[in-house]
């Protein structure tokens, strides 16, 4: 597996972001931690055991624990900086998941996921520490996420140096991202995409939230020239230009993949084996046919 992340530089930039934390610049966080609480309030359901996983300010275990279905919550992060008022933490190096097998019934997994080098390994990891019949949550930034600013840093790019470099990391499609839950081994995947569009003063309003976030670039092939203050201004005229509201603001489009997955349990309900079906399909399909099945 080649790897595509500076996972050392993914650490420093997490935790950078968690000590200079400022209010409203985890929004993304608290929404799929809102997205998380409600659906595990449709879920008829108790967990006994639950854990977050790189959860950072770990909003995704305090809306898990509001729901009542969660008996006890663990808390497992890069370093205890993330600890804050959401709980202790237990440290571990990041892309790794230090769990028995099957030895937790619900997993949150809140927007870590797009930074590992080896996704489908880390979901393998996850559905083996699910108890049979656990749950994983994840939210993970999905391919339209920051395409307004890949546009621009691009364009940029080309038209001041000759040539371009990746500013922007790549997101998985939806369809990728369901083969690869449905790979390891979860059972009844329901995976589904939200868009949120955040409207901003300039692009510099932005490449701060991204910065507080821990989103700066962490690509491994990421450009080490120095960029100068002309880039930036050029950047931010053809951000404006192409993509502002008439009020002069600009657009930044978040992607976010939702998916969840139980780990299998013979009490599952289970696809019908072929040629076991009453009925044809064609018949089903058929608009002149009775309910009764006469003709």
């Amino acid at each position: 597996m080649n790897a595509i992340f500076d996972e050392a530089l993914i650490a420093r930039n997490r935790e950078k972001a968690i000590q200079r934390f400022s209010p409203g610049s985890d929004f993304l966080l608290s929404i799929a931690a809102e997205e998380f609480g409600e659906r595990l309030s449709l879920t008829e359901r108790r967990f006994e055991e639950a854990v977050e996983l790189f959860g950072a300010t770990g909003l995704a275990a305090k809306a898990a624990l509001a729901t009542g279905k969660v008996d006890h919550m663990r808390r497992i992060e890069t370093t205890p900086a993330f600890a804050g008022s959401n709980g202790p933490i237990e440290p571990t190096a990041f892309e790794t998941v230090p769990l028995a097998p099957e030895s937790t019934n619900l997993i949150l997994a809140p927007l870590s996921l797009h930074l590992t080098n080896d996704t489908p390994g880390m979901l393998i990891q996850m559905r083996r520490a699910l108890k049979p019949d656990g749950l994983l949550l994840a939210a993970i930034p999905g391919s339209g996420t920051l395409s307004e600013l890949r546009e621009v840093l691009l364009a940029t790019e080309t038209e001041l140096y000759g040539g371009a470099s990746p500013r922007v990391i790549p997101f998985a499609d939806i369809r990728d991202i369901g083969g690869l839950l449905q790979r390891a081994g979860f059972a009844l995947p329901v995976i589904d995409e939200e868009i949120y569009t955040v409207r901003y003063d300039h692009i510099f309003a932005l490449m701060r939230d991204l910065k507080a976030m821990g989103m700066a670039n962490p690509l491994l092939g990421r450009s080490r020239r120095p960029v100068s203050r002309r880039f930036f201004l050029r950047a931010a005229e053809l951000y404006a230009e192409r993509f502002a509201d008439p009020d002069g603001r600009i657009r930044a489009s978040f992607s976010v993949v939702y998916l969840s997955g139980w780990a299998p349990h013979e009490s599952q309900q289970k696809p019908l084996k072929p040629g076991s079906a009453k009925m044809r399909l064609a018949d089903a399909l058929d608009p002149t046919r009775r309910l009764d099945g006469q003709d």
